[in-house]
């Protein structure tokens, strides 16, 4: 979601002619990006790492789709009474859970493995973006917008789990996306236009879990969008657009930018791809820390 236009919610994006998506993967030494799957039938985004270090969890056509990474066999989670999923998904990897966002604007829980979901959120006059769940599995971080107003600014919100109240904590002004929990749950690392000279000009930044002041983590002339911290804290990777790019749209020339926390400003490597919308919108980082998923949507020359 964002404060400009993009894919409206319940719509589903399709490959343009020519188009296919391909699942890279890159290492902290900052090596190249190793192309581990491809497909030009599914329009598969946003991976996850599985728990067991051993596959990817994407979404595609509204479903949930596991990619074993020793086989690179694509199949499909069966949640049955599941609406149709969009790009925002986390696992919480204790409890063997996942956590969706449906085209039916609200949160939804279902067993990693397939089966029955749950409806996290019951507010009808809101959408609700899911983006970080606590490390102790008690919180879900997420993106909150007034039902059918896409030009409004995302507000920061946190619900519990298991369901309940919405709170809004502070997190500074302007629109803001990707709220995403540290490995140790005292902050919560995100994109946000509080800084912002120019319209949709997102950069990073990271406020206390409970809320607070935002902290910026990189001033920089691009746009960017979704930090996502590995889990050993010592790393981190994020999607930049170019300058002037309103909201995170799809089929764009970006970059992937992979960094340590102890410099954001200096990137390890850059991985210049077709892409934006999809390529990384949740958490990819491997259990291990050691590697990062991400796609890229290139086009074949007619």
């Amino acid at each position: 979601m964002s404060s400009s236009p993009e894919w409206p919610l319940g719509s589903g994006r399709e490959f343009r002619p020519g188009q296919r998506a391909e699942v890279r993967i890159a290492d902290v030494d900052g090596g190249p990006a190793e192309l581990v799957h491809t497909s030009d039938t599914v329009l598969l985004e946003a991976p996850n790492w599985a728990p067991d270090g051993q596959g990817l969890l994407l979404n595609g056509d509204g479903r949930l789709w596991p990619l074993d990474l020793p086989s690179a066999e694509l199949t499909q989670v069966v949640i049955d009474g599941l609406p149709p999923i969009n790009n925002d998904h986390v696992i919480d990897a204790e409890r063997s859970l996942i956590y969706l966002s449906a085209n039916d604007g609200h949160i939804w829980v279902a067993p990693l493995a397939g089966g029955t979901p749950t409806r996290v959120t019951h507010d009808p006059s809101r959408y609700h973006f899911l983006h970080g769940v606590s490390p102790d599995g008690t919180t879900l971080a997420f993106v909150d917008l007034p039902r059918g107003d896409f030009s409004a600014a995302g507000r920061l919100a946190l619900i519990a789990s298991a369901g309940g109240a919405t709170s809004y904590p502070e997190a500074g002004s302007g629109h803001l996306d990707g709220p995403e929990y540290s490995p140790d749950g005292a902050w919560l690392y995100l994109n946000t236009e509080a800084f912002a000279k120019r319209p949709g000009h997102a950069q990073l930044a990271r406020v206390p879990a409970a809320g607070g002041r935002l902290e910026r983590l990189v001033d920089s002339d691009t746009v960017d969008w979704f930090p996502h911290v590995s889990p050993d804290a010592q790393f981190a990777a994020y999607v930049s657009f170019p300058a002037g790019t309103l909201g995170h749209p799809a089929d764009l020339d970006v970059e992937v930018r992979l960094v340590r926390t102890s410099s954001w400003s200096d990137a390890i490597a850059r991985y210049s791809l077709f892409g934006g919308q999809g390529t990384m919108n949740v958490n990819s980082w491997s259990p291990d820390s050691r590697r990062f998923a991400f796609m890229a949507y290139p086009i074949d020359a007619a």
